[in-house]
């Protein structure tokens, strides 16, 4: 299985994301969610992984989202513009950030990395 991995270097749950993989002996690709974040390919593709639900992408707790006032203003884009504001900015996507030939999700949940990754 082909994976990528965004994550941010000081990120403890990315830590234990990588730690998670690298004990089950999974080859990924990591990558810098800030400097390099996913494209909207690879954001479109991790939309169908979650029934569209767009929300479930974001960095709800981050400082971007709060300054951004995103809570009120995300409702009324259109999608394209949502995958573009994520696109451009690392910081609002919900990490780490795991995508695979078959499978995609954010956040680590070791529970649900073990079903994904049996």
């Amino acid at each position: 299985m082909s994976l990528r991995l965004w994550t941010y270097r000081k990120c403890g749950t990315c830590r234990k994301a990588e730690a998670f993989l690298t004990e089950r002996m999974i080859a990924f690709e990591r990558a810098e969610i800030r400097e390099t974040p996913p494209g909207i390919a690879e954001l479109r593709e991790m939309l169908a992984h979650f029934n569209g639900d767009w929300i479930r992408l974001f960095n709800r707790s981050g400082l971007d989202y709060r300054e951004l006032n995103l809570k009120s203003v995300l409702p009324q884009l259109p999608l394209d513009e949502i995958l573009t504001l994520l696109a451009s900015n690392g910081n609002l996507i919900r990490r780490p950030f795991v995508l695979g030939n078959n499978c995609g999700t954010v956040g680590f949940k070791s529970e649900e990395w073990a079903k994904i990754f049996a």
